[in-house]
């Protein structure tokens, strides 16, 4: 497209379709599908090739350097020997076997040691890690090695059998078979041959080492119950000896008349102190009786007396009974009743005589049944203490002959126990039944080599996918207005293609000759952007600016630049980085002066400006050495001029993020179009950039994404994904 000689009203309408959020779909750029997931697999299509191409590389050389493996097994069953199980009596026989500890037994390392040994297993490469070919991973890794360990490994290492046993238990299997008794030994080698020899050999040494541990076990039980045996002989005979000699010593009986006879003496002084005891307590009655009454014939009554007493007592009655008689007829006067009253006198005189006598013999009485009483406790304890040292003696004895008999119990068990060693010595450890011997396996185990690879390609497909996936989920950079449309004061000003690397700094291409496809369409929408955010006429002074360097402001300022001078519209193009500006090497102005010198004042504004032939005024940013900070002011004064002249004033301006000269040139500026890089530029960024352009210009906004790739952003599912579909590309021969 060539540049228009003939200039169109700058305010006049330009009718372009653009993007607009106002009126786009209700499909959220996070909603997920089907088709979502295709269009992910579709835009990432380079990055899963290339995943997938690594991977499979890796897997190729992995399985190429497979060897083929061939599994051997045999199925046996280990009994407890029949001669065991049809034993009625329990002659000292260990538990019946445990098939999971003798399948233990099998994987001993006395067995593998044997194992190895017997069938050369050090010759085989692949049980003998020095026989085998270092690869280059091995030689780096043993390099490291050597660096933190400085020690060399002895020779005595190098040839002894450690470094094959881990070899060996890799390639050998053995395991139950469920919850029987059937036990599987399987090995896998490179011959076959050998991998059903290993199977074999392991259990015929497995029989001999049986053998020989079951006998050496034997042999030592028997030694140590010998032992036992004549130590218990030396004790049970201790034991009877002891007794033996305690029984002579105490001269004890055994027989029960020895045990009758001081129980008999012992109840028979029992007896007798008891009827002393009676005797005694009637003696002190009857003393008691007759010392606490004053009337003898009273006190008499209520006891056993002897028979002349008994008289007395009563003939003294009778005496009184006749007074009595007498004193009723005679009256107490008469001499008859005087006379007979003399005679109660001397029959009461005599009784207490007779009664105190009679005291006196109960006294004397009483005083030899206590002597008697004192020799019968004496004769009692002494029989008791007899009788007690007898049955002392007599119950030490018993607890002697019971520990002779418990002691020739033990022996008797220990001697049942030597004869049930020598039972099992004769019986075998174990009874053995090879059920399927390990055969020569004809074709080796696994599937080929081209299912592996199928299966790695699925897998490395598999991995591409998700990495995809997980690369979309942390992929945080604009590419879409939908991502910003939640930013107040914002207005999208469209997309913009990326060019070919060669068109993006080429004058012949920009100048002469403008591409009329996607490119100049999406700079015009820009520009209809910028018109209809301002009232439907152009401003005055455009700022373009973006969050960081690198995001294409500048070629977007210019190709602004270039398009309104097309239309014949005067264009002033200020190059506002004054630290990195670099427009100066496209337009290739002569001049030695720019914005730098005319900020210091060096210069005057018309010194710094230079005129190109396509009809654009430019002001390069000068010496950068001489950078001074940009005022409003200073600004001011250029749109000023630009204004008196009828130019817009395009201002390509220092990074937001990077310089606080652009919040200077954005409050002078009518309207500021930020740049974001599709891609590249991160949300958060772009919104911390939108943040502080609103703090310098009340104005809204606009935002255009650059250097989008159509045909990755036709994949997304954005609603504005439609504005780089395949037939509107075909329609314009868009070629990035």
């Amino acid at each position: 497209m060539t540049i228009s000689t003939v200039p169109p009203d700058r305010n006049s309408s330009l009718s372009s379709m653009r993007y607009d959020p106002r009126f786009q779909v209700e499909t959220r750029s996070d909603d997920f599908d089907l088709t979502s997931g295709l269009r992910l697999i579709r835009r990432r299509t380079v990055m899963i090739v290339a995943i997938v191409a690594l991977l499979m590389a890796a897997a190729a050389a992995a399985i190429s350097g497979l060897k083929p493996t061939f599994h051997a097994e045999s199925r046996l069953i280990i009994h407890t020997p029949l001669a065991t199980t049809l034993g009625t009596e329990d002659s000292g026989r260990n538990d019946p076997l445990n098939v999971t500890s003798e399948t233990e037994r099998l994987l001993s390392r006395s067995i593998a040691e044997r194992v190895i040994r017997d069938l050369r297993l050090d010759e085989w490469p692949e049980f003998n890690p020095a026989l085998q070919k270092t690869s280059l991973i091995d030689e780096i890794r043993a390099i490291l090695r050597g660096l933190v360990d400085r020690e060399k490994p002895s020779s005595s290492v190098r040839n002894s059998i450690e470094p094959i046993i881990p070899e060996y238990y890799k390639a050998l299997r053995v395991w139950r078979d469920g919850q029987g008794d059937v036990i599987q030994i399987g090995f896998d080698a490179s011959d076959p041959e050998l991998a059903a020899s290993v199977p074999n050999r392991l259990i015929s040494i497995y029989l001999e080492e049986r053998k020989d541990s079951l006998r050496g076990r034997l042999d030592a039980a028997e030694k140590w119950i010998l032992q036992r045996i004549a130590e218990q002989q030396n004790r049970a005979k201790a034991a009877r000896d002891a007794a033996d000699e305690y029984q002579e010593t105490m001269d004890l009986v055994s027989n029960d008349d020895a045990q009758v006879e001081p129980v008999k003496s012992i109840m028979e002084l029992g007896e007798r102190r008891t009827k002393i005891e009676q005797s005694r307590a009637e003696a002190r009655a009857t003393i008691s009786a007759l010392e606490a009454g004053d009337d003898a014939s009273l006190a008499l009554q209520n006891i056993a007396i002897p028979d002349s007493i008994g008289a007395m007592q009563r003939e003294l009655r009778v005496q009184e009974q006749d007074l009595e008689r007498l004193l009723e007829t005679y009256g107490n006067t008469a001499e008859a009743v005087v006379d007979f009253r003399a005679r109660i006198l001397k029959s009461r005189t005599d009784l207490s005589l007779a009664v105190d006598r009679y005291l006196q013999s109960i006294r004397a009485k009483l005083a030899t049944l206590d002597q008697e009483d004192d020799a019968v406790r004496s004769a009692l304890a002494a029989a008791h203490e007899k009788r007690s040292r007898s049955a002392l003696a007599q119950t030490e004895l018993v607890r002697l002959q019971r520990m002779a008999d418990k002691e020739q119990t033990a022996l008797e068990k220990l001697e049942e126990q030597r004869r049930g060693l020598a039972g099992q010595a004769m019986l075998p450890g174990a009874e053995l039944e090879v059920l399927s011997p390990a055969a020569v396996p004809l074709a080796p185990q696994g599937r080929g080599r081209l299912f592996y690879l199928a299966g790695a390609l699925l897998a490395s497909i598999s991995i591409a996918v998700t990495a995809a996936f997980v690369v979309e989920m942390l992929d945080k950079t604009v590419r879409s207005f939908d991502q910003v449309a939640g930013m107040s004061r914002i207005i999208p000003a469209g997309f913009i293609p990326r060019l070919k690397r060669k068109d993006r700094g080429n004058p012949s291409t920009l100048f002469g000759r403008m591409q009329d496809g996607m490119f100049d369409e999406a700079i015009r929408n820009v520009l209809i952007s910028l018109k209809q955010s301002n009232g439907g006429k152009l401003p005055n002074s455009i700022l373009v600016t973006s969050a960081h360097s690198g995001e294409g402001k500048s070629l977007v300022a210019r190709s602004l630049a270039i398009e309104l001078a097309a239309n014949g519209s005067p264009v002033l193009l200020v190059d506002g980085d004054l630290r990195r500006g670099n427009l100066d090497s496209l337009f290739k102005s002569e001049l030695k002066q720019g914005l730098n010198e005319f900020l210091s004042g060096l210069a005057g504004l018309k010194d710094i400006i230079h005129h190109h032939p396509s009809g654009i005024d430019f002001i390069p940013a000068g010496n950068p050495s001489l950078h001074r900070h940009a005022h409003s002011s200073d600004a001011a004064d250029i749109i000023e001029m630009a204004r008196a002249r009828g130019q817009i004033v395009i201002f390509d301006s220092a990074p937001v993020l990077a310089s606080l000269d652009t919040m200077h040139l954005a409050a002078v500026a009518e309207r500021t179009l930020v740049v974001a890089k599709w891609g590249r530029t991160s949300r958060r960024a772009l919104e911390f950039c939108l943040q502080q352009l609103k703090s310098s210009q009340n104005s809204e906004l606009c935002v255009t994404i650059n250097n989008v790739n159509p045909k990755k952003h036709a994949n997304y599912n954005f609603s504005d994904s439609e504005l780089f579909s395949r037939s509107l590309m075909k329609y314009h021969d868009f070629q990035t």
